[in-house]
């Protein structure tokens, strides 16, 4: 069954980028050969491929593109040069880490005849969701590090899939809690932001020095975004005014765990999360 080709090919990584690989130049050859009629007897595998190839990528693609047309254009090539084989055009569907009940998930794994392509739909739910987590907070960037870690000591051989699918489904949870961390902090997802880069990864706060951290937050990104005009960064003055701006809250708010050179390097930080992030009010 194609399934089964699926599963033995899409993992792990480097078995993957093989395949694909030589897909990708097996379609080229055969372009290059039509319009002779000897491309005819080629033409059913070629089709197989390109399915095999199609169908591992929609598993790889937390969020696959619309290819339904191409995967029926290549289903009726298939249907009418290989007998037994039935085809689905409808793309797989992807994983929403934010829904998922990793216990029954878990379960799923265990009694799958197709590990490999488990595995890889959710890498790349994972993925897609560190992306998007990223991009809000770059602080997070460790859970990317840890997450790499770990694909690398799968395809060196150090865990095998099921160890590997263990830890991926406890970077799920945490990832899953680090999306809702600024509900438990009784911050914004902005003021989150701000308060992460004055926190991570130092220094270390007592509970009173935390609470002093998040009213600078707080403060800093409204006293901020009084002052965003259009084409800000553009203008001199305006780029100065928000400078001073994040130079007062924090000479004011933080507290003396914060070092001269600590400071700078908040500054700093601080500084070009706003520059990034807010192009104007």
């Amino acid at each position: 069954m194609l399934d089964d080709a699926v599963d033995a090919l899409i993992s792990p990584d480097h078995v993957r980028r093989e395949f694909l690989g030589h897909e990708r130049l097996l379609k080229t050859l055969y372009g290059a050969v039509k319009p002779d009629p000897a491309a005819i007897e080629f033409t059913p595998r070629i089709a197989l491929m390109s399915e095999l190839a199609l169908r591992i990528k929609q598993k790889i693609s937390p969020e696959p593109a619309n290819i339904t047309g191409i995967l029926n254009e290549i289903s009726a090539v298939l249907d009418a040069s290989i007998s037994g084989v039935e085809m689905s055009s409808i793309p797989s569907a992807s994983i929403d880490l934010s829904k998922i009940d990793f216990e029954a998930l878990a379960q799923r794994f265990k009694q799958s005849n197709h590990k490999n392509t488990e595995l890889e739909a959710l890498k790349a739910a994972i993925r897609s969701r560190l992306e998007r987590l990223i991009r809000i907070n770059k602080t997070r960037a460790n859970f990317a590090e840890k997450f790499e870690e770990l694909i690398e000591s799968y395809n060196a051989g150090s865990r095998n899939i099921e160890e590997l699918f263990e830890e991926l489904l406890k970077l799920s949870r945490s990832l899953s809690e680090e999306q809702t961390r600024h509900v438990r902090e009784k911050m914004t997802e902005e003021e989150l932001v701000i308060f992460d880069i004055l926190t991570r990864p130092a220094p270390t706060l007592s509970s009173e020095e935390r609470g002093e951290v998040k009213k600078v937050a707080r403060e800093l990104l409204e006293r901020v975004k009084n002052l965003l005009v259009i084409d800000w960064r553009r203008r001199q003055n305006s780029r100065a005014r928000v400078e001073d701006a994040i130079k007062d809250v924090l000479d004011t708010g933080l507290p003396r765990a914060y070092d001269k050179a600590l400071y700078e390097e908040k500054y700093s930080a601080l500084f070009e999360h706003v520059y990034e992030s807010y192009s104007a009010a």
